[in-house]
């Protein structure tokens, strides 16, 4: 139906205001929140290859040093 707010629709508006506690028998038990906040709190990092693979990112140009080919080295079994 239009117009009708689910569950899973009002629990993610209720995350895109602060983090929402859920309780299990008047306990804590889970928190829900953004993808993003869980992101910011848990120090995760953007990988650069995520970075390069995102949408409208195809005029980033990077400054790579140049790459060293060393000889390789004997193995002594």
């Amino acid at each position: 139906m239009p117009g009708r707010l689910t569950r899973s629709d009002a629990a993610k508006r209720a995350a895109e205001r602060g983090s929402v506690t859920i309780t299990d028998h008047g306990r804590r038990s889970h928190v829900l929140l953004t993808a993003e906040e869980f992101d910011r709190i848990s120090g995760e990092r953007e990988l650069v290859g995520d970075r390069l693979w995102a949408r409208g990112t195809e005029h980033i140009e990077l400054d790579l040093p140049e790459r060293r080919v060393e000889t390789p080295r004997g193995l002594d079994l």
